[in-house]
């Protein structure tokens, strides 16, 4: 993502400001939530999920499911709302998710997941906010 421009673009102090520690750990350290530690691990109505750094909609509930990982899961994200790159840290290689608007990272994707896509997008509940439908 270096050199990567973005839609959106904050400074840092913008984005400190904006997110909270933990948030910020996550979404531009590309850190990793204590698994079962978010509440929207357990949201079960129907609505969006959006990314806690710019607003842009990632995920629609319809497609949000129980891994047993402990962090959200969905199939497939709303089309063209993320990004990925390859991660090669911690000695593996994953695959990287980040928002396509404003490049914060939210979790990594896997290729163990449920029919139809067979993927899991595994995402770090502090980088989203939940908007239940009307």
């Amino acid at each position: 993502m270096d050199g990567h421009a973005f839609p959106v673009t904050r400074t840092d102090a913008e984005w400190r400001a904006r997110l909270s520690e933990e948030q910020y750990y996550i979404m531009r350290q590309h850190g990793t939530e204590r698994p079962g530690s978010c509440a929207l691990l357990y949201e079960k109505r129907q609505g969006t999920f959006s990314c806690a750094g710019c607003d842009t909609p990632l995920f629609a509930s319809t497609l949000k499911f129980e891994s047993g990982t402990g962090w959200p899961s969905f199939n497939d994200p709303i089309p063209g709302s993320v990004e990925t790159t390859t991660d090669r840290s911690h000695g593996m290689v994953r695959t990287e998710v980040h928002c396509a608007t404003c490049g914060s990272h939210l979790g990594h994707v896997f290729p163990d997941g449920p029919p139809p896509t067979g993927l899991r997008y595994c995402i770090n509940g502090v980088a989203l906010n939940f908007t239940p439908n009307e």
